[in-house]
């Protein structure tokens, strides 16, 4: 059962669980599209939605979390620069998880995670 289970614990400890979430964040922003399982893509759906909801708020504060969460300074920038116009008729759901048929060598679900 899961009552009141709030984190998918991806079968890591917390420091690696939060440290895969940041790497799988910074990809997806860097390229817009990346492969990996399922429930990866689902857990991580998250921390992508937030990321550019601070790039559309775009104040210092932001931005600062941002810098704390996402590896690449550049990138952060970049975000902030080109999010507020490329999402500002959208109210969230920047993220789509696609399903993929093939499976990984340990017979794990595929998806595809993209920004829209």
């Amino acid at each position: 059962m899961r009552h009141r289970c709030k984190v998918k614990k991806l079968g890591l400890p917390a420091d690696q669980r939060k440290a895969l979430m940041r790497s799988l964040t910074t990809e997806c922003i860097r390229h817009g599209r990346i492969k990996t399982t399922l429930i990866r893509a689902k857990a991580v759906r998250k921390h992508v939605d937030h990321q550019i909801t601070l790039a559309k708020r775009g104040d210092l504060h932001a931005r600062r979390q941002s810098m704390g969460f996402i590896y690449d300074k550049q990138l952060v920038h970049a975000l902030f620069e080109n999010a507020p116009e490329r999402y500002e008729d959208r109210q969230g759901g920047y993220c789509r998880v696609l399903r993929t048929l093939p499976r990984q060598g340990d017979n794990a679900k595929m998806a595809i995670l993209e920004l829209v």
